[in-house]
Order: structure tokens, then sequence, then C-alpha cells
């Protein structure tokens, strides 16, 4: 580890404050200083940015939000919805104003994007995903999924002239992208698209930043040539407001799909299209276009290429919540084994009270997820730095086999890695609210707040057990590959290698001779590589039976899973629908019709948000803040 006093990190890391924790600092076996620049070092993580400056990036903007009234903490006061996302939507603004990560830094140094990310969630999601939503997700994917012709939008984006969403799931479709149903046919005799959404079920909805503040958005939909031929999903750019009086555009049905379990002050919303007409040029099309005539051109070969490589822009959201859900496990450790070190219960008969830290139940239930925010937190910034390479790949010349094939890879990382990072947290916040006993009901202590804003991880971008199916199919379709042809297993992050030795990895058995051997990392190592081949050899074995005996593959899949009695099961414990009060819940099974019409009864469907007049006359602006690093 650096020395602690290279570069100035003491004033970047200064002393904790001294009081009741001291015991435990004075027992540690190492410096906690040394540990911050080893973990955030340039061989540990590839940066090219060096240690000291990514801590004062940090710490300016710990700083910026500190020093300014507009994010004062309000503890113990119960703002409205409405205010809640106006106070969200002007903290976004501000960070916007105050310019502490300049587009050229976000490119040369795209691990700074994370950093940002997630001190602004350390402090308040809302702010953090609105941010991200409209800077990251809407500007990257116009950023990495257009060409020149497009960066006339950036300005407009970091000015926040316009404010934008990504708009790819629909009310009847989520996690199967292929089955979006939004169309875009594109006339020649006009130049333009018409994005068109076919009836009800093929609204987008749970559209972050769409509910009230979002002008644009980056839309999915199936693109259209000439003669009905279609040619997958492709991403449009499509104002949906008027920036100025925030009111929809002609064609537009957009609203607020209301209150959730979390992450308030983002105004989640839906949209429908009917027969919206957007000039040519606002296809994003890195991966494919259209000439003015109709023609549809393409720089890949056959449409796996093309889809593997627009995969990136799918799984930015996916890395992101990867990343998210670390920083809520973070901020819960970090409160639960203080509060464990300093809260005392019990001890011996003659003595004094000790610590619940000291007690193993509590050590069991807390020290493996410290250990695991450890290893899931170099995982988060190795997968966002492998993303960023993919990016990088698209935006020049590569679009190879290898570059599809890297976008392959990356989507099953982020498929299998938002699942695993999603779930350790909501267990761990869980576990940590309950290790801090009744303290830990307490809305002030936050820990509530972390479970609700984290629970959404598990859905969005896709539900997290159809994204683990993702991965496997990438294995399996690997395997397949390797039976037939007797392909290689290789991946260009090299992820996948090790299935080279498949037979001989099956082969072996546990030799450990005692406990102590078990502490060597090529123990654990070994045994999940078993695992993994293990259990690839014997899904593919079940589904090949089920296609020997006749069925398809969706069908092989389906017929190694549960179900026909559930429903019936259900009608003997439901209540009547007036008690269970659900539209998803409904005895009658119309979906979409009960969700639909919940939505638009509690959507104020053309209602613009209460406080936007106000803040459009104002148009309140501060100062840039020039960030000191």
């Amino acid at each position: 580890m650096a020395p602690v006093s290279e570069g100035g990190t003491d004033a970047l890391l200064p002393d904790l404050p001294k009081g009741p924790l001291q015991a435990y600092r004075a027992r540690a076996s190492f410096c906690w200083r040394e540990l911050v620049l080893f973990l955030e070092g340039e061989d540990v993580l590839r940066l090219k940015w060096a240690t000291p400056r990514l801590l004062r990036f940090q710490k300016a903007i710990f700083s910026a939000l500190e020093n300014d009234p507009l994010f004062a903490r309000s503890h113990g006061e119960d703002i409205s919805l409405e205010k809640y996302r106006e106070l969200s939507f002007l903290r976004c603004k501000r960070v916007m104003e105050y310019s502490l990560l300049p587009v050229e830094e976000m490119v040369a140094r795209p691990l700074s994007v994370q950093t940002l990310i997630a001190c602004l969630g350390m402090y308040d999601w809302s702010l953090a995903v609105k941010f991200l939503l409209h800077m990251l997700t809407f500007g990257s994917a116009i950023y990495s999924s257009g060409s020149e012709r497009h960066l006339k939008y950036l300005p407009k984006i970091f000015n926040m002239d316009i404010f934008g969403c990504f708009a790819v799931t629909e009310l009847s479709h989520g996690s199967n992208a292929k089955a979006i149903r939004t169309t875009a046919h594109y006339d020649p005799t006009t130049e333009e698209f018409i994005i068109h959404s076919p009836d009800f079920e093929a609204a987008k909805f749970w559209v972050g930043n769409m509910g009230k503040t979002a002008t644009h958005a980056v839309v999915f939909a199936q693109l259209y040539t000439p003669g009905g031929q279609c040619h997958g999903l492709h991403s449009f750019v499509v104002q949906i407001r008027n920036p100025k009086t925030l009111l929809p555009m002609p064609g537009v049905m957009v609203g607020d799909i209301g209150k959730k379990l979390g992450l308030n002050g983002v105004d989640n919303g839906f949209a429908m299209f009917h027969k919206v007409r957007i000039p040519r040029q606002d296809l994003l099309n890195r991966t494919g276009d259209v000439t003015p005539e109709g023609t549809y051109v393409t720089p890949f070969k056959d449409d796996r290429q093309r889809f593997g490589a627009s995969l990136g822009t799918l799984s930015f959201g996916r890395v992101a919540i990867v990343g998210m859900s670390i920083v809520n496990l973070k901020l819960a450790l970090s409160i639960a084994l203080r509060f464990s070190a300093t809260r005392c219960q019990f001890g011996p008969s003659d003595g004094e009270e000790v610590p619940v830290l000291e007690y193993q139940t509590q050590q069991w239930r807390l020290l493996p997820y410290l250990a695991a925010v450890y290893a899931l937190d170099h995982f988060s910034k190795s997968l966002y730095l492998d993303l960023a390479e993919l990016q990088q790949g698209l935006m020049g010349t590569d679009q190879g086999a290898r570059q599809a094939e890297l976008g392959r890879e990356i989507h099953a990382l982020a498929s299998a890695g938002k699942p695993l990072a999603s779930w350790t947290a909501q267990r761990g916040i869980q576990e940590c609210r309950e290790a801090c006993g009744g303290h830990g009901c307490l809305a002030v202590n936050r820990l509530g707040d972390l479970r609700n804003d984290n629970d959404p991880n598990c859905t969005f971008e896709g539900d997290n057990n159809i994204l683990l199916q993702q991965t496997s199919s990438y294995l399996l379709s690997l395997l397949a590959c390797h039976v037939q042809g007797g392909a290689r297993f290789e991946s260009p992050l090299r992820t996948v290698d090790f299935l080279q030795a498949y037979p001989d990895i099956l082969g072996q058995r546990f030799t450990c001779p005692s406990v102590d051997s078990c502490l060597d990392s090529s123990v654990p190592l070994a045994a999940y590589e078993w695992l993994v081949c293990y259990l690839l050899r014997e899904s593919y074995q079940k589904l090949n039976q089920e296609k020997r005996s006749g069925s398809n593959d969706f069908e092989a899949r389906n017929n190694s899973q549960l179900k026909d009695d559930a429903v019936a099961l259900v009608d003997v414990i439901a209540p009547p629908d007036f008690v269970l009060d659900s539209p998803i819940g409904r005895a009658d099974g119309e979906l979409y019709k009960n969700l639909w019409t919940a939505v638009l009864l509690e959507s104020r469907v053309l209602e613009r948000p209460s406080w936007w007049s106000e803040f459009s006359v104002h148009k309140p602006r501060i100062g840039s803040l020039k960030s000191k690093l």
C-alpha cells in the first residue's frame, strides 16, 4: 500500500472524530487511509486517474452539497410527493450548474461518472437517479448510439434546455425487449418516421423522468421500411413536451403513474404515441440507418452482430444498478456496524455491558455482507470500465465480430451482476435493519429509506430471475457450440475461458486435508468452477432431453418448471376485489385494462407540475462551481 502522506492525502482523509468508536479503531490491524488509497489505486482499477485526484473529486461533490442551502436536510419533516419531485428537479438542475464533470472528463475517465452517481446517491437516490436518467442514460444513449448529426443535442442536455428520459419498457413488455410493440414506420415521401403505439398495452410505462418533467425521450421501437419489412428494435429521439410550457406535443399522451414504494422523488410516467412524425435524422443510427429513399443499411454482417453491439446501450442501466446496490449496502453497513460497536447490552455478571458487535450472532449476520461489499465494489468498477471500452469501440471503427461478442459478454455479466448485487443489498439492508433492533425502525436512522429505495433495483432494467436466464442462455449457447463443433470457450474479457477445462473440472473431487487449507482462495474458486460446469451440464442435458421428445426451445425450458394449480389455490385464499384492492390482482384477470384504468384515474394526464409556472418565469440560476481538482 502507498504511504499515507503521498499527495497530501491527510487533508483529503482527515482524522475521524474522537469518541466511543475510537477503541475499535485502535484495535484495527491496518491503517484505514492506506486501504482507501489501495482500493482506489491505479493498479487495482486500471485507472488513468491518480487516486488523490479522485479523492479530491469526491470531496468537491460532498462539499458542494453540504454548503448549498438547497441540499439542507429536513429530518422528521414529511414533504408531499409534489414537493419532493420539485426538490429533486431543482437539485438535479443545481448539480448540472456546478459543472462538476465536464464531458471531456466523462469520456477520458469513465469511472468518474460512477463516482459522481455514487456520491449523489449517498445523499439521496431520487436525485442521483434523476440525474443519471437525464445526463447518462438519455445523454449517453444519444452520444453512443447516435452519430455526428446528433451532437446538437448534447449542449442542450448539459444546459438542461431539454430534459430527457429513456423509454424501452411498455405496459405489457419489459424484460423481453425484442417483443416491444411500439412501431416506427418510415415514410420516404416526407423523410420522416411515424412513431405509433398500436394500443394501450404498447404504452411506454415506468419511464423515469417522463411523468412530469421530461421534454424528450429516447424511444425504442420496431423499425419498418417501405414494403413492410421489420428490422428489429431501434432507438429514436422523440420530443414529448414543449420545453417552455411542458405541455404534451401533438399526438403524445403523457402522464405520471403515481406514488411508488421508493424513489418517489423521481416522476415515473407513461406515454402513448398516435402517429407522431419525427425527422429521419432522429433515428439513432450507430448500428443501423435508413437512407432518404427508405433503404436500411448497417455496418454489421448479420442481425446477431448488430444486436450484440446494441446490447451495450441496454446494459448501461444494469451496470449502473450494480453500483447503486453496492452503495446502498455500504451505507447500511456503515450505520449498522457503527451502531453495533457502540450499542452495549449484557456482559459478565460482575462487569460492564459489552458492545453487541462482540457477540458472534451479530458478527455472523453482518460481517459476511461487509466482505461481500468489498468484492462486489471491485466487480462493479471493473465491469463499468469494460462497458466503457465497449462504448468507446462503437464510437470508433471497431464494429467487427469481437466488438459484438464483447457486447454479448458484458450483457451476460450485467444480467448476472445486477441480480447478485441487488439481492445481496436487499438482504443485507434488511439484516442491518434487524441488527439495529428498534432503533433500526426509526425513520431518522435511514435504514427504511435505504431498503425502500434499493428494492426497485431488483426489478428495474429487468426482473432479476429473468436476467439470470439471459446469462444462462449465453453460457448454454457457448456449450452447444463447443459440443457440436469443437469451438473453444473464449470471450473478449476471458470470463468463460475456464470452461475450456470443462471435462477435467467435472472429474475433480474435493481433497482439502484440513480446515486451514480451505482458507486458500483457490479452494472456493475451484468449487465454484466445478459447480458452474455441473449445473451447465445438467441444464444442457435436460434441455436436449426435452427437445428429443418433440418440444421446441421455448417449451423445453418451460417443461423444466412449476404451476397448473396455482390460480385455483389462490382463489381459495383471496378476499373479494374490494378488499384486495389491487388492479393487477383482480379476479377478472384483465391485467392491463385494470392497470391502465387505475393509472388514468390517478394521473392528470395533461397537467404540468404545480410549481412549473413559477420556475419557468424566474429561471433560478447560480454561478458555476469551479471544482478544484
